[in-house]
């Protein structure tokens, strides 16, 4: 068995997102991936509104654990990006830890590894799949190689998600993450490492 060297690395404004990312590393090292697990962390923008107290718990509840850094993607043989969902994109945070990768892009370190993304909005249609697919359009520009769930398992005909993971918390961002969630997010980061394997292999 090949060792995988597995980063998640993700924004999480409410803890959701979070929340899932660690339930995908959880997951990554029961198969025998190497994992980091980081965070971006929250810096505010300009036309950003002041952080709500659901936010500013999450930041608090958020501190000492590491963040993310340029090596943490270039170590990677594995990549899952995670944000939750902003008017159909990528969180503004996330976008700006991407952009700031422009240098190992420009050395090639960022291309032929896996790739896979994944989400959480309050509504059922509040763009989770465009959010993914805008995220995979800097994937493209990388070289990399995006790995989605797609239908290659029942449990995806469930969550209704083929182009990688997504939870709806609800208007009061009260939904917990449950096991609808945890299955797709297993299913994920068991196909990214295999897939992997092989590649490596």
């Amino acid at each position: 068995m090949t060792d995988v060297k597995l980063a998640i690395v993700y924004y999480s404004a409410t803890g959701t997102v979070r929340t899932m990312a660690e339930r995908l590393a959880a997951t990554a090292e029961q198969a025998g991936a190497e994992v980091r697990l980081r965070q971006v962390q929250r810096q505010p923008t300009g036309g950003e509104k002041a952080a709500t107290d659901e936010q500013a718990a999450e930041a608090e509840a958020a501190k000492g654990a590491p963040g993310a850094t340029a090596d943490d993607v270039v170590w990677a043989d594995a990549v899952l990006f995670g944000s939750p969902t902003r008017y159909g994109n990528i969180a503004g945070q996330l976008k700006t830890f991407i952009d700031s990768l422009g240098a190992q892009w420009a050395q090639g370190l960022l291309a032929d590894k896996v790739y896979a993304g994944f989400t959480a909005s309050q509504t059922a249609h509040g763009g989770q799949e465009t959010t993914l697919i805008a995220l995979y359009n800097t994937i493209y520009h990388f070289g990399g190689i995006i790995v989605p769930p797609g239908y290659t398992d029942g449990s995806k005909f469930v969550d209704g998600n083929p182009y990688g993971v997504s939870h709806v918390t609800g208007g009061g961002n009260d939904i917990p993450v449950g096991d609808v969630t945890n299955t797709a997010l297993d299913h994920l980061v068991q196909r990214v490492i295999g897939i992997t394997r092989k590649l490596k292999g």
